[in-house]
C-alpha cells in the first residue's frame, strides 16, 4: 500500500516542464536554481602582514643624533688636520681635539684661549649641523611611527629627545677637548647644543608629522603671506650680500693669494686655511647685506665699514678680509643703497603675483586690505630674520682689538623692517594696480 493519503496526491512527473518551477525553493525575483556541482575551492586567506615595529624613542633619537654629529664633525677634523700638519707638526690626538673644539665653535659655543674668548662661529659649519639635525628629526619621527599624524605634541617630543641627546654629546665633546690651550665649559656646551639640536630637529619633525600644515591652516592668511614674503625678501638680500662679498674678494684676489702664501705651511696647510676661510663665507655674506642696508659692520673695536665711512686698523692675515673696501663708495656706488629696496619690491611683486593667481583660480578678487597688510608685514618678518642672522654672524677673536666683529643686530633689524616693508608695499601695490584681470561675478579674497 502507498504511504500517501488522499489529501496528499502524488504529482505526476509529466506535469514538470521547463517552465514549471518548484515551489518553496526560490524567492520572488530570484533566478533559476543553480545546478548542484562539485564544491568550489576558495583560496586560502593570506596571513595578515605583521604590523611594523616602532623603535623606542631613545634608540631612534640616539642613532639619528650620533649620525648627525659624525657627519658634521668629520669635515672639521679634516680641515683642521690639514691646517695643522705642516712638515710633521701636529699630532693625530691634537687634530682630533682641535676638531672637537672647532665643532663646538660651529654651534656657537665660545672657546677660552690664552688670547681671550673665541666666539666667531663659522656659519657654514652651523648650516651643515642644522641640516643634519633637521634630518635627525625626520628620521626619528618616522622610526617612532609619528609620520603624518598631524600632532604638534609628537613633534615637540621628537625635538626634545634629539636636543637632549645632542646636549649630552656637547658635554662629552667639551670634556674631551681639555686639557689643552682650548678650554670649553661643559655645562654651557651642553645647553647650547641642546637648544641648537632641539630647534633644528623641530623643523624636520614638524614637516614629517604634518603638524606644520596643521599650524599653517590655523594661522590667518595674511600672517602666512607676510611670513612667506619676509623669508623671500631676507633670502634675496642675503643673496645680494653674498654676490657683493664674492665680487669684492674676487677683485682683491691678488692680495688674498699673497695672504695665503704668507703662511709657510705647505700645500696641505694652505688648503686648510682656504677651507677655514670658506667656512666663514656665510658670515661675510651677512656682513655684506648689513653693508648694503646701511649700518655696516665692525672688524674690531672702534672700527666701521659702511657705505659712507670706512675706518680700519691692523687686520689679521685672513684671505676673506682681502675684499674689504678701502673707503666710502663713490657716486656710482650709491646705487648699492637701492638693493634692499629692490629686494623688498621683488618680494612684494612675488606676493601679489601669487595672490592674483590664486584669485584667478577661485574666480575672486584680491582685496587691498589683505594685499597691503601682507606686504607691510613682510618688512618686520625680514627684519627679525636678518637681525637674527646678524647676531649669529658676529663674535670675538680674543680680548684685544678684535673683541668686536660683525654688525649691530638691532640696527640691521630696524632698517631692514623699514626699507623692505616700504619696498614690498610699493611692489605689491604696483603689481595689483597694473594687473589686467576681469572682475569675477562674485567672491573676494577677503
Amino acid at each position: 500500500m502507498s504511504s500517501r493519503t488522499p489529501d496528499q496526491p502524488r504529482r505526476p512527473a509529466a506535469d514538470v516542464g521547463p517552465d514549471v518551477r518548484p515551489t518553496g525553493r526560490t524567492r520572488p525575483g530570484s533566478g533559476p536554481t543553480p545546478v548542484a556541482g562539485p564544491p568550489r575551492r576558495t583560496p586560502a586567506s593570506r596571513p595578515a602582514e605583521p604590523a611594523r615595529r616602532r623603535a623606542p624613542l631613545a634608540v631612534a633619537a640616539g642613532v639619528a643624533v650620533g649620525w648627525a654629529a659624525i657627519v658634521s664633525y668629520l669635515p672639521v677634523a679634516v680641515v683642521l688636520a690639514l691646517a695643522q700638519f705642516t712638515g710633521g707638526a701636529g699630532s693625530l690626538v691634537g687634530a682630533l681635539r682641535a676638531g672637537l673644539a672647532g665643532w663646538l665653535l660651529g654651534h656657537g659655543v665660545p672657546l677660552n684661549t690664552p688670547a681671550g674668548p673665541l666666539s666667531l662661529a663659522p656659519l657654514a659649519l652651523a648650516a651643515l649641523a642644522a641640516w643634519r639635525l633637521a634630518r635627525a628629526g625626520v628620521h626619528t619621527s618616522r622610526a617612532i611611527g609619528a609620520r603624518r599624524t598631524g600632532s604638534p605634541r609628537q613633534a615637540l617630543v621628537v625635538a626634545g629627545a634629539v636636543g637632549l641627546g645632542y646636549g649630552l654629546l656637547g658635554v662629552l665633546a667639551a670634556w674631551l677637548t681639555g686639557p689643552g690651550t682650548l678650554k670649553v665649559a661643559p655645562v654651557r656646551a651642553g645647553l647650547v647644543l641642546a637648544v641648537f639640536g632641539a630647534s633644528a630637529a623641530l623643523v624636520g619633525a614638524l614637516g614629517t608629522t604634518g603638524a606644520l600644515a596643521v599650524l599653517a591652516r590655523r594661522t590667518p592668511a595674511v600672517v602666512r603671506d607676510a611670513l612667506r614674503g619676509g623669508a623671500v625678501a631676507a633670502a634675496l638680500l642675503l643673496a645680494a650680500g653674498a654676490g657683493a662679498a664674492g665680487l669684492a674678494v674676487a677683485t682683491g684676489g691678488g692680495e688674498a693669494s699673497d695672504m695665503i702664501g704668507a703662511y709657510r705651511t705647505g700645500v696641505a696647510g694652505q688648503a686648510g686655511i682656504t677651507l677655514v676661510s670658506l667656512a666663514y663665507a656665510p658670515n661675510a655674506a651677512i656682513w655684506a647685506a648689513a653693508y648694503l642696508l646701511g649700518p655696516g659692520f665692525a672688524v674690531g673695536t672702534d672700527t666701521a665699514v659702511r657705505t659712507t665711512e670706512v675706518s680700519l686698523g691692523a687686520l689679521p692675515a685672513v684671505p676673506l678680509l682681502a675684499g674689504l673696501p678701502s673707503g666710502p663708495v663713490g657716486p656710482f656706488g650709491a646705487v648699492l643703497l637701492a638693493v634692499p629696496v629692490l629686494a623688498g619690491m621683488a618680494a612684494g611683486w612675488l606676493l601679489a603675483r601669487r595672490l592674483l593667481r590664486l584669485a584667478a583660480d577661485e574666480r575672486a578678487t584680491v582685496g587691498w586690505a589683505h594685499l597691503l597688510g601682507a606686504a607691510g608685514g613682510t618688512g618686520p618678518v625680514a627684519g627679525v630674520l636678518l637681525g637674527a642672522a646678524a647676531v649669529f654672524s658676529g663674535g670675538a677673536l680674543g680680548d684685544g682689538r678684535l673683541a668686536q666683529i660683525g654688525p649691530v643686530a638691532w640696527q640691521v633689524a630696524a632698517l631692514a623692517a623699514l626699507v623692505i616693508g616700504v619696498g614690498a608695499m610699493i611692489g605689491a601695490a604696483a603689481t595689483r594696480g597694473l594687473a589686467r584681470s576681469a572682475e569675477p561675478p562674485a567672491g573676494r579674497i577677503p
